[in-house]
């Protein structure tokens, strides 16, 4: 006897190909096709729906919040079984008794701060401690380049000395060992900012070495987007890894033009043998840690440091003059959105929170400050722990982009008092507004960009697919209700149209209603 017979449905198997009818029995958290009608435990007819694998979510920031939150809701929600953390070159592991306490606050800009203790260590400690969780979808991690760095030389910016270069690549490899998939970077954070290509080529052909993937928020998304898009693709050729781009897309209307350039990169990098990818959200703002706003020497010694340095006058008058006149080869994230166009989504202290929703000038108003030193005291205050959105993009480029045979989907969703709606609904609002409304692609391919391309990308052996024996990561979906519910105005609105979101063989959502239970489970690379 079968666990779960899925029967009258419409297969969407992940590969592209057309739908199809067929039925599906799960046993042992594994899938098979079947002919006919089978016994099981529990029947599900999927008559007027389509049978999918579980969407992967290649860009997630729930490796903090998996721990307090293992059933993970707005991703769920949305049809997510597995998400790829340790994101933008920072992660909780590894980490060493000197680092943790400095490294805790880093982190809290990005994906929150909690109260429990970090008494992990090392990746293998952090990934053992997750998986005992009652996971909801399944978590895959990638080696943080910043962790990496840290612990290896530290938050200061400057080159590494060969030793240290070493040591880096022995931590990375440790990394690989204990299951990672790969290696991701942020180099617009520190201490991933800090680095030179040189760094990254040689960390490069450790991640090569072991079939991994090296995934990247690239140096800049706007004004010097080409000529970081060349530094990214030096990387891939000279250290021979596959190389994925995160949240791929362009700032600022001054760069708009930049598209026509931007492609044609991706067409050569593909006429050139290398292997490209990237992922990408469905919306027109972005969304991140608010500091970000601040010139990159800012951050130099970590958050303790950048607190000291709000604190000073005349440094503050030098960052005011950098974001206005700008500095070479970094994103200006107040020069490409606005003042008008970054919002707060999310603050560490409950006094500050009425300004949450606000955007600068705003900000400036409410509390009688010209809006620079307004945010300046407020990141201050919160000891780097705010968030923000920007609007930065166009419809048309989001379709163009999502078009692309190297995109896949992702959320990026990063928690928060009023997230980016993206953690609730990337990959729904794709099928919904996108595939369904907007029919900028037929759903076998807007599936396929959630399923197994992502799978392709990780590196996933028996996921991302429809097929006998594969693990039974399965949704049963109301294509022609699918839909984001969410807003920038209130974000924390679950998707709907998930009838059914298996996970290794358990049911976690049931008819559209919540059953958590251990499901999901830590999955480790094993090469490729």
């Amino acid at each position: 006897m079968y666990d779960i017979f899925i029967k009258n449905g419409t297969v969407v198997d992940g590969t592209g190909t057309k739908p199809f009818d067929k039925n599906i029995a799960i046993k042992d958290e594994k899938m098979y096709f079947v002919e006919g009608d089978v016994e099981a435990k529990r029947i599900i007819d999927a008559k007027d729906r389509i049978v999918t694998p579980g969407f992967i979510d290649t860009h997630s920031h729930s490796s903090m919040l998996v721990i307090e939150d293992p059933y993970l809701a707005p991703k769920l929600f949305q049809g997510i079984t597995t998400e790829l953390v340790a994101q933008d070159g920072m992660g909780p592991a590894p980490v060493n008794n000197e680092t943790v306490k400095p490294w805790k606050k880093a982190m809290a800009g990005l994906e929150g701060e909690y109260d429990y203790e970090w008494d992990w260590r090392s990746v293998e400690e952090y990934l053992n401690k997750i998986d005992k969780l009652d996971l909801g979808p399944n978590i895959a991690y990638l080696a943080p380049h910043g962790n990496v760095r840290m612990v290896s030389m530290g938050l200061e910016n400057r080159k590494p000395t060969a030793e240290e270069q070493r040591r880096m690549e022995e931590e990375l490899q440790k990394a690989f060992d204990a299951g990672a998939f790969g290696m991701s970077t942020g180099m617009i954070y520190p201490p991933c900012v800090y680095a030179d290509v040189n760094e990254f080529i040689e960390l490069g052909k450790v991640i090569k070495k072991n079939g991994g993937v090296f995934v990247t928020h690239q140096r800049s998304e706007a004004d010097a987007m080409l000529e970081s898009m060349d530094e990214i693709l030096k990387i891939a050729r000279e250290g021979g890894c596959r190389t994925h781009f995160s949240h791929f897309k362009i700032c600022g209307k001054n760069n708009w033009g930049l598209i026509p350039d931007i492609l044609k990169k991706l067409d050569d990098a593909k006429k050139e043998g290398l292997t490209i990818s990237f992922d990408q959200y469905p919306y027109v703002a972005g969304s991140t840690m608010m500091s970000v706003i601040l010139p990159p020497w800012v951050h130099d010694g970590g958050t303790d440091k950048l607190i000291e340095r709000l604190n000073d006058k005349e440094l503050r008058e030098k960052m005011k003059k950098d974001i206005k006149e700008g500095i070479p080869g970094w994103d200006n994230f107040i020069d490409f959105a606005g003042l008008e166009g970054i919002f707060i989504t999310f603050v560490k202290n409950e006094e500050s929170e009425k300004y949450v929703g606000m955007n600068l000038i705003e900000l400036g108003e409410a509390t009688g400050k010209d809006p620079y030193d307004a945010i300046f005291d407020l990141i201050r205050d919160e000891e780097n722990i705010v968030g923000l959105v920007d609007f930065y993009g166009k419809e048309e480029h989001i379709k163009t982009f999502m078009k692309r045979d190297e995109q896949n989907v992702c959320t990026d969703g990063i928690i928060g008092a009023k997230p980016h709606p993206r953690l609730y609904g990337a990959f729904a609002r794709v099928l919904g507004k996108y595939c369904r409304d907007e029919k900028v692609f037929p759903v076998e391919v807007a599936i396929r960009k959630m399923t197994g391309k992502a799978a392709d990308t990780i590196g996933l052996k028996d996921r991302g697919y429809l097929k006998d024996g594969y693990a039974a990561d399965i949704l049963v979906i109301d294509f022609e209700n699918i839909k984001d519910n969410g807003d920038y105005t209130n974000p924390k609105q679950l998707a709907t149209g998930i009838d059914f979101s298996i996970v290794n063989g358990n049911i976690l959502i049931d008819k559209g209603k919540a059953t958590p239970k251990k499901a999901g489970k830590v999955l480790r690379f094993k090469g490729r």
